[in-house]
């Protein structure tokens, strides 16, 4: 879709969501200091951060491309988001960049059961051979 275009994939980057509502009058500073302060993280290490407020009806996600933060907005005309609301009080709930994906697309599964399979490791054996 349009947003894996502006928001890219390498295997390497990580999404992390945070797991309260945000107030999306919050624009690059107040979310950067977010994902320092809450989601103990580096908002310049490349990994993709979402942020979802009260109503479900607007997400942002912050990240760094290498030259400057970028800041992704969205908001659904009709339905709502999944619930990322943890009771568990973890801040952040980790994604794969598909599930965020799934997710900006209204994906109604992300965050209740894992989408994405695991990295694949390859077994000693298998290696060796």
């Amino acid at each position: 879709g349009k947003a894996a275009v502006m928001i890219g994939s390498s295997g390497r980057v990580r999404a992390y969501a945070y797991t309260s509502p945000v107030d999306m009058r919050k624009g690059f500073d107040g979310l950067f200091s977010l994902v320092k302060k809450s989601l103990h993280r580096d908002p310049l290490s490349g990994d993709l951060f979402l942020f979802v407020n009260r109503t479900r009806k607007r997400a942002k996600v912050l990240l760094w491309d290498g030259t400057g933060l970028c800041l992704y907005a969205k908001r659904l005309e009709k339905g709502k988001f999944a619930c990322l609301w943890r009771d568990n009080g973890r801040e952040s709930l980790d994604l794969s960049v598909t599930e965020l994906q799934l997710f900006m697309e209204g994906g109604s599964l992300v965050g209740r059961v894992s989408l994405t399979p695991a990295p694949l490791e390859l077994s000693r054996s298998f290696q060796t051979r």
